[in-house]
């Protein structure tokens, strides 16, 4: 993360409301709350009770994938607070930011990585970082079983981590039960940060379009 002015930081991709300040590299100001649901009540109160109402140059909202309406209402508020402040809006993706907290608590920077966090409907979102913190293909939404086949490195991180080794059944895994942490997201390597918005999903929405929809005949 590269600014000389202040950053906010949203994260409401997972069960936690996390939200963090920064003046450059320095943390000024953070609230992480692990809500389950109710991210959209909290967020701007949240937001609101930091220096200055959380002002800032920068706005980096978290892209997913995780809780279709979490993701949304990250989206929609730095949009909102983007366009009322005149500043810069940019997206990271939700696992990358794990990958990074991964690396540094497991005390190196060069671990592959691979995340397992909830995905929806009983699924796990799973997806693998190499040492730099590039992704290795797409996050994908899987069933446990299915994710259980999939290759992995030995640092796994997520809060579905100890099971997905469990169900490996090899010995030798370091695992790392942790959410994302806004206050954490200065470790996101800078290619992770795109001026495109879009929601990273990692499976498609519940809902069909009103256009897609096949009327009766």
């Amino acid at each position: 993360m590269q600014s000389s002015g202040r950053t906010l930081v949203i994260e409401t991709a997972s069960e936690a409301c996390s939200i963090a300040l920064f003046d450059g590299a320095q943390l000024v100001a953070q609230d992480h709350r692990e809500l389950g649901r109710g991210h959209a009540e909290r967020l701007v109160p949240m937001i609101e009770a930091f220096p200055g109402k959380g002002r800032a140059d920068q706005i980096m909202t978290s892209l997913g994938p995780g809780s279709f309406t979490g993701v949304r209402i990250g989206i929609a508020a730095a949009r909102a607070l983007g366009v009322a402040w005149g500043a810069k809006v940019l997206g990271y993706p939700t696992l990358a930011l794990i990958a990074a907290m991964a690396r540094k608590d497991a005390k190196t920077d060069t671990a592959p990585t691979t995340i397992c966090v909830n995905g929806g409907h009983g699924e796990w979102f799973v997806q693998s970082f190499d040492s730099p913190g590039t992704p290795q293909g797409p996050a994908a939404s899987l069933t446990p079983e299915a994710a259980a086949r999939r290759d992995c490195h030995r640092l796994i991180a997520g809060n579905r981590a100890r099971q997905f080794a469990e169900m490996r059944k090899e010995a030798d895994f370091i695992t790392l039960d942790i959410l994302p942490d806004a206050s954490r997201a200065n470790l996101l390597p800078q290619a992770c940060l795109a001026r495109d918005l879009s929601p990273i999903y990692g499976r498609a929405p519940d809902a069909v379009p009103q256009s897609q929809r096949v009327r009766p005949a």
